[in-house]
């Protein structure tokens, strides 16, 4: 019996150490020094299914775009918005624009452009010749959009154009048919004999686009002068010695004949019929123009910035964008000042 008793008792020890073996050197949980189990909250929460972290959706992209407007008028100012709206629209939230004015001071594009350079931002839009100009000259490397540049090989000294810079830039044109605005001169005044060509000596585009018209003019008969005035000051007199020889005025897409209509208006209000080639002249002192949309137009410089940024397009390859449509317009407080009717298919100014 004792014999039994002791086998007994030496296997209720052997399993008592094994069980205490089990309990420090098996597999499990580990354990934390009071023994308990810790909360989620105090281990960060409930792990995804996939044992990853979540991760926060990726920030959209922004970009800063550098907006140099050579002066205030009607028409750059609706090719600028176009602009905005354009970028507001396709990459909303996504880009800070810089405005600039130059205020019709050349060498205040140039500041402008330097600046814009300097800042580092991702793409200049330049609003007219002599602001496409400057931003050309100031860097070759960021991205440049013209708009209301009426002939970019004109503006950048490029022979035999072919419809692409290449490069850092591309934009649009606001180029109408010179061949059609001369027609436009036949159309309302086939008695006239003397037009007087009247714009900036100072903006090349005014420069190529009345040589252009004179050249149709003159293959209608009609005999052309040009009068070339150098800036505001003396414009009054060159439009009063235009006005005192002429029996027709035509202004082409001229920025500061834009931005000074009523020196125009003054002179030859009731007196002399103005033809121009786009609708804020002919607003100010005109009878009538064949005109864009530069809304339109600045909206499509828009467009084109959104791909040239996103990179969807290369800058260099773009070739410049002109207006798909042109509206024949009238201003009827200056027909009825002269006593004119406008022929059919005109649109009244409002």
């Amino acid at each position: 019996m004792k014999k039994y008793i002791a086998l007994l008792l030496a296997l209720v020890m052997a399993f008592a150490l094994c069980a205490c073996g089990d309990t420090v050197t098996g597999p499990g949980p580990a354990q934390n020094p009071n023994n308990s189990e810790t909360p989620a909250s105090q281990s960060g929460g409930e792990p995804s299914q996939s044992g990853e972290e979540p991760s926060e959706a990726p920030t959209a992209k922004t970009y800063k775009v550098g907006i140099s407007q050579l002066v205030t008028h009607d028409a750059l100012d609706l090719a600028t918005q176009g602009f905005q709206d354009a970028l507001n629209a396709l990459l909303p939230g996504q880009v800070e624009f810089d405005y600039q004015n130059a205020a019709n001071d050349s060498n205040t594009c140039s500041t402008i452009a330097n600046a814009f350079v300097a800042d580092g931002v991702d793409l200049i839009m330049a609003n007219a010749t002599a602001a496409l100009q400057a931003a050309a000259a100031a860097t070759a490397d960021i991205p440049i959009l013209g708009t209301s540049v009426t002939e970019y090989g004109v503006a950048l000294g490029i022979e035999n154009f072919s419809g692409t810079v290449g490069g850092n830039i591309s934009g649009t044109s606001d180029l109408a048919p010179l061949d059609q605005q001369a027609a436009m001169i036949k159309e309302w005044c086939p008695d006239a004999k003397n037009v007087g060509l009247l714009y900036c000596s100072n903006e090349p585009n005014s420069q190529y686009q009345v040589d252009t018209v004179q050249g149709y003019l003159e293959g209608m008969g009609y005999t052309c002068a040009q009068y070339a005035f150098s800036d505001s000051n003396d414009m009054a007199a060159v439009c009063q010695t235009a006005a005192d020889n002429s029996d027709v005025i035509y202004i082409p897409t001229d920025n500061t004949a834009a931005s000074n209509t009523t020196i125009v208006d003054n002179i030859c209000h009731g007196k002399i019929p103005v033809f121009a080639g786009e609708e804020s002249i002919c607003k100010g002192c005109g009878v009538a123009s064949l005109t864009i949309s530069y809304y339109d137009l600045g909206y499509a410089t828009g467009e084109m910035a959104a791909k040239i940024l996103t990179g969807e397009a290369d800058i260099a390859t773009t070739p410049i964008g002109y207006a798909p449509d042109f509206t024949p317009k009238y201003n009827p407080t200056m027909c009825e000042a002269l006593g004119l009717t406008a022929p059919e298919g005109y649109e009244a100014i409002g």
